[in-house]
């Protein structure tokens, strides 16, 4: 009999990536601790390989690991749409916000929070996924809002703003040094990848030579190979570092990202208009003014 991956254990490995950890994602999929743990068990049976491998108290995904959280998503959201147009699932009508991993987890839950006081009643739900698959899913009308970074995409007056910018900072393991005489190590997200390309030429620019000496599907991989001192990250963030990391303070400053808003066409005007608003406490300003 083949392999099957069982839906319901999909949704927990990517809650898993998405929340940090098994406690957060048990805490959002509104399960046990044991349940989402059982279900990463049941991937694991399923593939005949290790998914996640503990790291003193934490866990981390092995590479198989990250490369099934990636296939997860692209299943979950094939899976999801294809409900979506037969009709089925949550009766209420819904909002489907998509964003980029990078800072979602300061920007999803702001514009979620917003989007449930602005349309009471409403199911809203997220995405994560790649800019470009973030605009093809609006042109589809799968996705209802797209926070991307990157190059702007044309879109009729009214459906596309430049809500602000993101921060990006170089973070490193706790003691990590950059060498003396050899290029400095990168671990980055796989090409195509706005982050990736600012930072190597950031680097280029300041005279600084560089290697990619890690490369990962998705932001969890970047970290997980910087924790364990391989090399120095560029991250976007609004919050604090990100866990078991710190600041690398003798490379040189990379400008905010700028964060663009995009909503489908025939879209309620006042789903951009709550985004943006629940957006403008926490984005910066980048010195370039806010476009429709």
């Amino acid at each position: 009999m083949p392999a099957v991956l069982d839906i319901t254990a999909l949704r927990s490995i990517v809650a898993v990536a998405d929340q940090g950890g098994f406690h957060r994602a048990a805490e959002a999929l509104m399960l046990s601790q044991s349940a989402v743990s059982q279900h990463v068990r049941r991937l694991e049976k399923a593939v005949g390989r290790p998914l996640v491998r503990k790291d003193g108290r934490a866990s981390r995904f092995t590479p198989e690991g990250e490369a099934l959280v990636g296939e997860a998503r692209r299943i979950l959201a094939a899976h999801d749409d294809a409900l979506r147009r037969l009709g089925v699932g949550d009766p209420r009508e819904s909002l489907v916000l998509g964003s980029t991993e990078h800072a979602a987890d300061e920007l999803l839950p702001r514009v979620m929070t917003r989007l449930q006081e602005v349309f009471p009643g409403i199911a809203v739900r997220f995405r994560l996924d790649r800019s470009s698959r973030l605009n093809d899913a609006v042109d589809r009308g799968t996705l209802d809002l797209a926070m991307y970074i990157g190059d702007p995409v044309d879109a009729p007056a009214g459906l596309s703003v430049h809500a602000g910018a993101i921060p990006l900072t170089w973070y490193a393991a706790p003691g990590w040094r950059r060498p003396a005489d050899a290029p400095i190590p990168l671990v980055v997200i796989d090409s195509p990848c706005t982050i990736r390309r600012r930072a190597l030429r950031t680097l280029s620019d300041n005279g600084l030579p560089a290697t990619v000496v890690g490369e990962a599907a998705y932001l969890a991989g970047v970290l997980n190979a910087a924790r364990g001192g391989l090399g120095v990250a560029l991250v976007a963030g609004l919050g604090a570092a990100p866990e078991g990391l710190e600041a690398c303070g003798d490379l040189p400053p990379v400008p905010p990202e700028r964060l663009y808003l995009r909503v489908r066409s025939g879209s309620d005007p006042r789903l951009l208009e709550s985004a943006v608003g629940a957006l403008s406490e926490v984005l910066v300003d980048d010195g370039t003014p806010a476009a429709g």
